[in-house]
């Protein structure tokens, strides 16, 4: 049985909207989730929590009493680990755990190496998040050419298994692949725009269009970096596009129906927010927020519309409304900025207020939260 990088299994969560899969069940016939790694359940539960610290020592523990019996276990470990290194910006201490291992395409990460443990099964045994990882970190430690290099190196391996699996018909592993040739390539456009190196971009934006039109994310993202360069009339174009194709019921299906919906109204407040049209931008946002109160992009935005127009005090409760409403989800590390900032306009007490603040965030907010953004 051909097998590739943890393609199924438990996710763990990463930065950004994607999530990478850290483990692979090596059969379907287990009990529980635990037979898969050694208490691979309660390391689930820790990411899921943000619990980073604890991750790390846990696996430290694991690692010191030699509790870490199969080579997929120590993959497994060293990914959670990483990817808490990471999370905590401990990029130094992540890159040295990834410089522990060999070349990712050892024969050392292959199942087929130790037949006895893992008879009849094949291909790397390395958790498709290191890979990733192992892209990321030097972006992270300022490395950034060779961080682009490594990503683009993914990239080629990525297209590298979906020609395999399109060769031997796999259809749910194809599927999975495609799903991050995709995730490789946001990533990689990502930071070409960080870098404002918007040619490239949307070279990659519209390769990805290419192979599925109907990808509204990717037509908004098209639409953001079209309003960047200054071509409104495209973004507006791409904005409209997506409506059509909503009102057709032609989109991919990767998103819901809110979603969608949340997406068109963003997209359409974000035009009047570049004519100064704050008014109507907060009917939007407005809207979003009532089909989803958990849509932290139009939280925030609609309490800078609210900003614009001078109405701090209104502004300032939109976001202490929604850190109090869904503090899990609201509590992200640009409405906190924008947040501290509204305080220091309003109030003479501002450092008093946002000790406050900081305060309540460190009691609820996990561990990879940055409370350096409040500036208290």
């Amino acid at each position: 049985m051909d097998s590739d990088p943890f393609e199924s299994g438990v996710q763990a969560v990463t930065s950004g909207t994607e999530k990478l899969s850290v483990t692979d069940p090596l059969t379907n016939e287990f009990t529980s989730i635990n037979d898969v790694c050694h208490e691979l359940s309660s390391l689930q539960e820790l990411a899921a929590r943000g619990s980073w610290r604890s991750i790390i020592d846990k696996v430290a523990r694991a690692r010191a009493l030699s509790l870490l019996q199969k080579p997929h276990d120590h993959l497994t470990y060293l990914a959670y680990n990483v990817l808490a290194f990471t999370k905590l910006r401990r990029f130094n201490e992540a890159s040295a755990e990834l410089d522990s291992m060999e070349d990712l395409n050892s024969s050392h990460y292959k199942y087929e190496t130790y037949p006895k443990i893992y008879p009849n099964r094949s291909g790397s045994m390395v958790p498709f998040c290191i890979r990733w990882l192992h892209a990321l970190i030097p972006i992270k430690l300022g490395q950034r050419q060779e961080g682009m290099d490594r990503l683009y190196s993914l990239l080629d391996f990525v297209r590298e298994k979906l020609k395999e699996k399109e060769m031997k018909g796999l259809g749910v592993s194809l599927d999975v692949w495609r799903k991050r040739e995709v995730f490789v390539m946001n990533s990689t456009i990502g930071y070409h725009l960080t870098d404002k190196e918007f040619s490239v971009a949307l070279s990659l934006i519209k390769d990805l269009l290419n192979r599925d039109p109907s990808d509204a994310t990717l037509i908004s993202k098209l639409g953001y970096v079209q309003m960047q360069i200054g071509d409104l009339e495209g973004a507006k174009t791409s904005f409209n596009q997506i409506e059509v194709l909503m009102k057709e019921s032609k989109t991919n299906g990767s998103l819901s129906e809110t979603e969608l919906k949340n997406l068109v109204s963003r997209n359409k407040a974000l035009v009047y927010m570049v004519g100064k049209d704050y008014v109507s931008a907060v009917r939007e946002y407005e809207e979003c927020i009532e089909r989803d109160h958990t849509d932290v992009v139009a939280i925030n935005n609609k309490a800078l519309c609210l900003m614009y127009l001078r109405d701090l005090s209104d502004s300032i409760k939109v976001q202490e409304n929604a850190l109090e409403r869904v503090p899990t989800v609201a509590l992200n590390e640009t409405l906190v900025v924008n947040l501290c900032s509204m305080y220091e306009l309003a109030y003479v007490n501002h450092s008093d207020v946002k000790r406050t603040l900081s305060n309540w965030i460190a009691r609820v907010a996990p561990d990879d939260f940055d409370a350096a953004c409040t500036r208290a």
